[in-house]
């Protein structure tokens, strides 16, 4: 369940009578619980609580009702309960059926309320059904409220009105549905005349049976489209007439309006009832575009941007400065006075605005720094200088770019409420301007600087219909000229491999002309290679929320080479995150902020520490991995720098499945056709590597093939072989069709032994998985080997060093590890081992060999699971790390920022000079 669906589900609960004994299993079931764990629950042997009428969920809640008036002693009770902490319940709750209390035992916070309200509060109890919560939804039910309310309005609407779901027309409904959100934000914060005004009237004029109700709406429509002085003749009914002229092209165009059926009136009404004046434009917007968005529609309200994650790219980008000047000034007239110009002056300008958040925290911040001016300067009651137009966006679907500028227009008048009072806030709120400042279209494609233009001499565009204006019109100018523009937001990330084919159209446009790999760039390199040029005109800077893709692996060497020609660097970053949703038991998506601005004389890095705690460091520069350190891009180098052995892919059979043999089919050859066993070897890829599954090859060389041939089973499989290579539409394996004994690409085998590496695997394990395999053992393409190496090579791969580089150069498959060869192993910096550091790290590799033996037979994903590592194995690798890093700095690195910056370091080292096998690419 969604966070919506749980509101909707929780209403319903508080709106039934209550009954003390199923209110329990109501209010598991409200949060997502199944039948079959309420079904457990009601037993006596799954409900393990012992304070009387409760029911305890294990490493969830205990709830409790009782009688009348004994709703506190109940939570004490609870809270007391020696069965609350051994089955690890995080929340409490007691309720009569009059009174409503409950705890967050992790963090001390408290609800108490009347029964009927407990709803309102909902969102404390979110992480019960998996879902990570942020302080602003918790505080801000309302907007969830709101958009489940919506979202079946609309869901009936379409119903009713199909035509109005066609492409053609699904504008004009997402239209109808803005206008709808104004009036009633309108009508609780007597915008309108008079409070309820516009849901009263509808109730009051259409008929219960709905048969008019469109034609009532769409004559408010028409009545908040006409000028006070062009109401007589425009003919409007007495009960209009009290609708106050709107315009801002927000009503202007067509008035039509849907049909209502008497469930669509009933939701509009119930909508109306809300208190709009709860709604919070940091929140709502976002959650509000996924009505009109099919794809988002399943997730409704799950994709909000926290503020916390929003300022973590505005604060380093301007508001810290801007603060810094603040506390500089002081009281200083002065200062304070060229201070409130330059803020005036700012322009925030989002490409990918989607529903407006980064626009409405930044002008929410700008006025929240612009009333300490004020207050400091004696001038309180000043109205604001900071335009609403110098807040410009860019966004692909039509209804975000209304709910955005919607979302600014409401954060205006809540901030003029805030800082000036209600009746000054009224009195300048209407007519709404009718400039468009958010454009409709594809960022990629649109000229940034018509959008958002350095100067303010562009024609000055009045649109009749702010939302159907024509894209190729000249633009709005600024009421303010020769300010600052920061670019902003969070772009989507889209990798390569998933765009679609007019993404990767948007690619070409943006790319072709500066690199031939742009196939390979994820989406959001897009914004950050315009945004770099972009700054060549205008006094700009650029911050964005990116995957860390683009700072890993080969998108590095594409993508940061064109940034720093258009005289970018990064000037501050956050490192690698999780950003998570609102979805239950999502994983979130790695993601990481990059800065840009021209050269500063200091870059600053933030990141979390191990207790979560967020640092920062300082440095001359910021590299493209996200390292305090020079520009170094790592290139790929085909043999290794030094003694280490060389790493190549493993063999690939492309045979159609008949040269290899699983363990059934293993088995029954060792038992039944003894004389296939010469021929047949062990046969491993990833999921045997780290599994420990078991499956075999058919592995035939040159000189045996006609021997092999004799043995009727081997001879239908490369008869099978033979027919599969002749389909294939590769002429080179067509080619090989003539040597089916043998696998298609064969890479080699250890004499002795191979080190076997997967090629991808999770991020959860704290050591790459890699093994030593014996001399009859054969890896497929999908792991890398180096054979007959001397061990210390492995001491060197399973380290902890190794595996940060690795997940740093080599970029990730999704969110798993990927390794590389070319530019893993054969780039890492290693320095030069004396005979006793070779020993030392030969007798760290025999350890954990020999430790994993001990817990044998325990496969790597057995002993590598974080949760469940064995101590001994854990040790063993302590002392591997212990010994590889005393080589490099004679003790251990403190941190994976220090290990990064010292192998930066190295490798720098390690290419000067050589620009054949690598590149060190330096700004």
């Amino acid at each position: 369940m969604n966070a919506v669906e749980i509101e909707e589900a929780v209403s319903e609960l508080a709106n039934q009578p209550f009954d003390a004994t199923e209110f329990p299993f109501a209010f598991l079931a409200a949060f997502g619980n199944k039948e079959t764990t309420i079904k457990r629950l009601r037993t006596a042997s799954a409900n393990a609580s012992d304070v009387t009428g409760g029911i305890l969920q294990k490493s969830n809640i205990h709830i409790a009702t009782c009688c009348d008036g004994r709703v506190g002693e109940t939570l004490v009770a609870l809270r007391n309960s020696p069965k609350t902490a051994s089955n690890k319940a995080k929340f409490i709750l007691a309720t009569d059926g009059v009174s409503f209390e409950a705890e967050d035992l992790a963090s001390g916070e408290t609800v108490a309320c009347s029964y009927p309200n407990f709803p309102d509060h909902f969102g404390f109890f979110l992480p019960l059904a998996g879902i990570t919560t942020v302080k602003q939804i918790r505080e801000s039910s309302f907007d969830i409220r709101a958009t489940g309310r919506l979202n079946k309005l609309y869901i009936e609407l379409l119903k009713d009105n199909p035509d109005w779901a066609t492409a053609a027309r699904r504008p004009d409904m997402n239209h109808f549905m803005a206008r709808l959100i104004f009036c009633f934000f309108a009508e609780d914060t007597d915008i309108l005349n008079g409070e309820g005004l516009f849901t009263s009237t509808v109730d009051q004029m259409s008929e219960r049976d709905s048969s008019n109700t469109h034609d009532v709406i769409s004559t408010l429509f028409r009545a908040m489209n006409t000028r006070m002085e062009d109401r007589a003749k425009a003919n409007l009914p007495r009960w209009a007439n009290g609708f106050p002229y709107v315009n801002g092209g927000l009503f202007s165009g067509s008035t039509e309006v849907p049909r209502f059926s008497k469930i669509a009136r009933s939701y509009l009404l119930h909508i109306g009832g809300l208190n709009w004046k709860m709604i919070n434009p940091d929140i709502f917007g976002s959650m509000i575009q996924a009505v009109a968005d099919d794809d988002e529609r399943g997730a409704l309200g799950m994709h909000y941007t926290s503020v916390p994650n929003i300022l973590k790219v505005l604060n380093p980008l301007f508001l810290d400065d801007l603060r810094a000047r603040l506390e500089e000034a002081g009281t200083n007239s002065r200062m304070l006075l060229n201070l409130r110009r330059r803020i005036s002056n700012i322009r925030v300008f989002d490409p990918a605005c989607g529903s407006g958040n980064f626009l409405v925290i930044a002008y929410k911040q700008l006025r929240d720094i612009e009333v300490a001016i004020n207050k400091r300067r004696g001038e309180s009651d000043r109205r604001t200088e900071i335009p609403l137009t110098n807040f410009r966006g860019i966004e692909l679907r039509d209804f975000p770019a209304e709910i955005a500028r919607l979302a600014l227009i409401i954060a205006e008048y809540q901030c003029d409420v805030i800082y000036r009072g209600q009746k000054e806030a009224l009195a300048e709120f209407l007519p709404l301007d009718a400039e468009n400042w958010i454009v409709c279209g594809n960022a990629l494609r649109l000229d940034w600087l018509s959008v958002c233009p350095p100067t303010g001499t562009a024609v000055k565009l009045h649109a009749d219909d702010l939302f159907h204006t024509l894209l190729d019109q000249p633009q709005i100018d600024f009421d303010n000229e020769g300010g600052e523009t920061y670019i902003c937001g969070n772009p989507p990330y889209v990798g390569s491999a998933k765009q679609t084919e007019q993404q990767k159209l948007d690619i070409r446009d943006v790319f072709a002309n500066h690199t031939t790999s742009w196939k390979s760039l994820d989406y959001v390199a897009g914004w950050f290679a315009k945004a770099a040029w972009y700054s060549k005109h205008t006094n700009s800077r650029c911050a964005f929320v990116t995957t860390n893709s683009i700072c890993q692996g080969e998108q590095v060497s594409i993508l940061w080479p064109i940034i720093y020609s258009a005289d970018q660097s990064i000037s501050f970053a956050h490192n690698s995150f999780k950003w998570s949703n609102l979805a239950s038991n999502n994983a979130g998506v790695t993601v990481a902020v990059v800065g840009l601005s021209e050269m500063s004389r200091e870059a600053r890095l933030y990141e979390q520490d191990d207790f979560g705690e967020l640092k920062v460091r300082s440095g001359s520069n910021i590299n493209p991995y996200l390292v305090l350190g020079p520009n170094v891009i790592v290139s790929p180098a085909f043999v290794p720098p030094d003694e280490r052995g060389t790493m190549i892919r493993g063999n690939m059979p492309t045979d159609g499945g008949n040269l290899v043999l699983s363990a059934d089919e293993l088995q029954h050859i060792s038992r039944n056709i003894p004389e296939i066993v010469p021929f047949a070897r062990r046969y491993i890829g990833s999921d045997e590597l780290i599994g420990g599954k078991n499956r075999g090859c058919l592995w035939i060389e040159d000189e045996r093939a006609e021997e092999a041939r004799t043995i009727p089973f081997i001879s239908s499989r490369l008869e099978k072989v033979r027919e599969s290579r002749l389909k294939s539409t590769a002429k080179s394996t067509r080619d090989f069709s003539g040597g089916a004994h043998r696998f298609l690409q064969i890479q080699g085998s250890g004499k002795k032994w191979t080190i076997a590496i997967a090629r991808v695997s999770s991020e959860r394990r704290s050591y790459l998985p890699a093994d030593l395999l014996n001399s009859n053992v054969i890896i497929s393409d999908l792991l890398f080997g180096i054979y007959d190496a001397p061990l210390w090579n492995l001491a060197l791969v399973v380290s902890k060093l190794h595996l940060v580089w690795i997940a740093t150069v080599c970029g990730k498959l999704e969110t798993r590890y990927r390794y590389s060869n070319a530019l893993g192993w054969n780039t890492f910096p290693l320095p030069p081992l004396t005979e006793k550091n070779r020993a030392d790290l030969t007798r760290c590799a025999e350890d954990i060999l020999l430790t994993r033996e001990a817990h044998f037979p325990a496969t790597i994903a057995d002993l590598y699971d974080p949760d469940t590592m064995p101590v001994d194995l854990q040790n063993a690798h302590e002392r591997n790390d212990d010994v590889l890093e005393r080589i490099y700095i004679g003790r251990r690195f403190r941190n994976d920022t220090e290990r990064l910056e010292k192998l930066f370091e190295l490798y720098t080292k390690m290419t000067a000079g050589d620009g054949t096998k690598r590149q060190a690419v330096r700004k």
